[in-house]
Formats: structure tokens, C-alpha cells, sequence
């Protein structure tokens, strides 16, 4: 062999072992299992069993090669670039989709408390109403009514008027009308000096009276009232007062 055919096959060597070394640093940076990794990792392989080349031609393609796993890098570089903005605006947007729901929901529930503290303004607003209306009618109702006008006319027949105040019909007057009689001849200032019995139902004191009113003295009204609340509380009504005082002279 000589010298020049040497050196040739010193140089194939030496661009086959420089190959081999740039494939193996190539695959290193391709990620594992990909079909890109695989395929130029085939692709890579052929061409270190191309041995059929010059040292000249063999070191164009292993340029050629070099270059094409720089390109395959850059694109897949490129990819996880691409994928992680993705990645990001679709987290982006369902942060954004979070918040409109949340803010969404905030609206919601303010706006339902506010109709229910305008309903319950609303139910006391009605029911306020209601009472004052109700007062009002009340009120209508009790001016409607005519007063009691005051007995009037002689002892008898105020005394006659005020036994319905009592829970007595009429006739019980027959009964009344002679027993004070009896007692005072319905004279209002009639006083017996033994006893200090005074007025018509001869009331011992007089001043007991005074419970009625404070003119027992001289109005026949008065007298009459506390005499005839006397006769209930005691008796029960006249003629059971009348009755006890034909018996036993007193009453």
C-alpha cells in the first residue's frame, strides 16, 4: 500500500470515528421515544454504514447531517415553546372564567338579599298600615257611638232609669219605689238624727257616698248610684232588699 492510500483511509477513519461521535451527541439532545429521535437516529445510522464514500463526500454529508439534526432541535424546541404558551393562556383563561363566575355569583347573592330587605320593608310598611287603619276605624266607631246621656228628672225616675245599669228589668222599681220610700220619702237631705243615716237610701254614714261622687250631699244622681250598688253587693236586688226590710224593719 502506499503512502497516499494511507493517508486516505486515515482520513475515512478518522470522518466515520467524527460522524459516529456527532450521532451519538445528536441523539443525546432528541427526547426519548419520539418518532423525530427515532427517525433521524435511522437516518443516522445508514449513513455511517455508507462506506462507499470518499473522505470528501463523506464529511459533506456529515455537515449535511449535522445541520438537519440542528433544524429537527430547533423545531422541537420551538413545539414546547408553542405548547407552554398554550399551557399558559388556557390557565389564563380559566382563571378568568373562575373570577367572572365568582364575581357572577357575588352579584347574585347581593341582589337577593336586597329584595328580601325590601319585602320585609314592604310586610312592615302593610302591616303598619293595617293598625293605623284599624285604629282609625276603632276610633270612627267609638265617635259614632252616642253618649250615655245622664239620668234626668225626679228622684224616682232617675232611680228607674238606672236599674238597666245594673242588670234589672223595670219591674224590680216596684220594689224599690217603697222601700225608700220608707227610708227617706226619696228626699236627698233627709237625715235620721239617732242613727246619722243620710239621703235617700239612707246611707249610715252619708259619707260612704262619697264613693259615687264627690256631690253626695245634695245630687240625687249620686245618692241613688251608691245606694243601688249597695243593694246589689248586699241583697242582690231591690225586691230582696224590700223583702228584708218588711221582715225585719231594716234594710
Amino acid at each position: 500500500m502506499n503512502g497516499k492510500r494511507s493517508r486516505l483511509i486515515i482520513v475515512a477513519a478518522a470522518g466515520t470515528l467524527t460522524l459516529a461521535t456527532a450521532i451519538s451527541a445528536a441523539a443525546a439532545t432528541l427526547p426519548a421515544g419520539s418518532v423525530a429521535g427515532a427517525a433521524d437516529a435511522h437516518m443516522l445510522t445508514q449513513t455511517v454504514h455508507v462506506d462507499t464514500l470518499s473522505p470528501a463526500q463523506r464529511l459533506v454529508s456529515f455537515d449535511t447531517t449535522r445541520y438537519g439534526v440542528a433544524q429537527r432541535q430547533t423545531s422541537y424546541e420551538s413545539a414546547a415553546a408553542n405548547a407552554a404558551v398554550a399551557k399558559a393562556a388556557a390557565q389564563k383563561a380559566a382563571a378568568q372564567k373562575a373570577a367572572a363566575a365568582k364575581a357572577a355569583a357575588a352579584k347574585a347573592a347581593a341582589a337577593k338579599a336586597a329584595a328580601a330587605k325590601a319585602a320585609a320593608q314592604q310586610a312592615a310598611q302593610e302591616q303598619a298600615a293595617q293598625q293605623q287603619a284599624a285604629q282609625q276605624q276603632a276610633a270612627q266607631q267609638t265617635t259614632a257611638q252616642p253618649a250615655t246621656s245622664a239620668p234626668s228628672g225626679s228622684p224616682q225616675q232617675i232611680a228607674e232609669q238606672m236599674l238597666s245599669q245594673f242588670g234589672w228589668s223595670s219591674s224590680q222599681f216596684s220594689c224599690l219605689q217603697p222601700l225608700w220610700a220608707l227610708e227617706s220619702g226619696w228626699n236627698i237631705y233627709a237625715s235620721n238624727p239617732s242613727s246619722g243615716a243620710y239621703g235617700i237610701p239612707q246611707a249610715l254614714p252619708g259619707s260612704k257616698m262619697a264613693s259615687a261622687g264627690p256631690d253626695w250631699q245634695g245630687d240625687a244622681a249620686t245618692q241613688i248610684r251608691w245606694g243601688l250598688s249597695y243593694i246589689q253587693g248586699t241583697y242582690g236586688s231591690p225586691c230582696a232588699a224590700w223583702s228584708h226590710e218588711e221582715a225585719d224593719g231594716w234594710y
